[in-house]
């Protein structure tokens, strides 16, 4: 059976893989830092309503599969995480600031891939077999 989320207004499943790397993708994602930065995500994640489904932490890069709220938007999440964890790692340990400048701790981009349990071809199958005022290339029609 599907699993739904709900908020008091609405019912949702809205998942999303994110990819992120530290500045100059340095492989420094290990030991206390690995540690401490996989304590961080969870405790943001928790903080925010955002359910960890899956996740890994290599040397140079990270994957997170959550689950989030439709109050959230993927750049939200992404500046929650990556910001509080860039602080609190920086905070942690200050010898990292040496070896990046600034006070940036993670490369300016992520990916972001939706995932969800059905294809785009059944939606569109879905819409097309209901009643309505038809809606393509920016057209709406209305279907006798």
């Amino acid at each position: 059976m599907q699993y739904y989320r709900t908020t008091s207004h609405s019912k949702y499943d809205l998942k999303v893989h994110l990819v992120f790397i530290p500045k100059y993708r340095k492989k420094i994602l290990t030991g206390q830092i690995g540690t401490k930065l996989r304590d961080l995500i969870r405790q943001i994640c928790t903080e925010n309503d955002i359910e960890i489904v899956s996740g890994k932490i290599a040397p140079d890069h990270v994957h997170v599969f959550v689950s989030y709220p439709p109050y959230l938007s993927v750049s939200e999440m992404m500046q929650k995480i990556k910001g509080k964890s860039s602080y609190k790692i920086l905070s942690s340990f200050p010898d990292l600031k040496k070896i990046f400048c600034g006070r940036h701790f993670w490369g300016r981009g992520y990916l972001a891939v939706s995932s969800g349990n059905i294809t785009d071809e059944m939606i569109q199958q879905y819409i097309d077999s209901q009643d309505g005022m038809e809606v393509k290339h920016g057209a709406i029609q209305v279907i006798q």
